[in-house]
């Protein structure tokens, strides 16, 4: 349970997820702000989310990372590569915990899963599919040098979602990665 790669940066430590990771994992997606993510949700659904990320590390080795704030060992959100079936590119997604928002962790965390993304996993490039309402994710990408790529289709049930593929490739995050503030890993 819970195999797999482990991530470190100064901060934080990414992980598969795991079973302990879920009362913060509910807590996340029943907040507001998962508006974005699939949520808000209730327990029973964030548990099959969680159950899903789970289910792909196991299956596949390429998941979202639980999100673990180093000096306290509180999951702070989930944050990693994606690839589901019909997905419309090989996706580094975030989603994180309202108390770890505004604490520069995504892009902490978002860029050691882009290193992953390429120098591990190999992908080519990356995408990240965001809601045109979701501004801070916006801003997220544009920090890691991503741009918006135009509208996108998401496969069955998220269909009907309205959604942007803001991306890169891995030579433009070989550029972009040098550019990031000092201590981002």
């Amino acid at each position: 349970m819970g195999e797999g790669p482990v991530l470190q940066t100064p901060r934080l430590i990414l992980r598969p997820t795991r079973m302990e990771d879920f009362p913060r994992w509910a807590e996340s997606m029943a907040h507001p702000s998962a508006r974005f993510i699939g949520g808000p949700q209730t327990p029973e659904a964030a548990w099959r989310g969680l159950m899903t990320m789970a289910g792909a590390w196991s299956l596949t080795g390429v998941a979202m990372f639980s999100l673990i704030e180093r000096s306290s060992g509180l999951w702070m959100g989930r944050i990693g590569p994606w690839k589901p079936e019909g997905w419309p590119g090989n996706e580094v997604g975030w989603g994180v915990h309202p108390e770890g928002a505004g604490r520069g962790y995504a892009l902490e965390a978002a860029a050691a899963a882009m290193d992953y993304a390429f120098d591990v996993l190999g992908w080519d490039d990356v995408i990240h599919c965001i809601d045109p309402d979701n501004i801070p994710s916006q801003r997220l990408a544009q920090k890691l040098g991503s741009y918006n790529q135009g509208p996108t289709r998401l496969p069955p049930p998220f269909e009907t979602a309205t959604v942007d593929k803001w991306g890169q490739s891995r030579d433009d995050w070989r550029i972009n990665r040098q550019t990031l503030p000092p201590g981002v890993f």
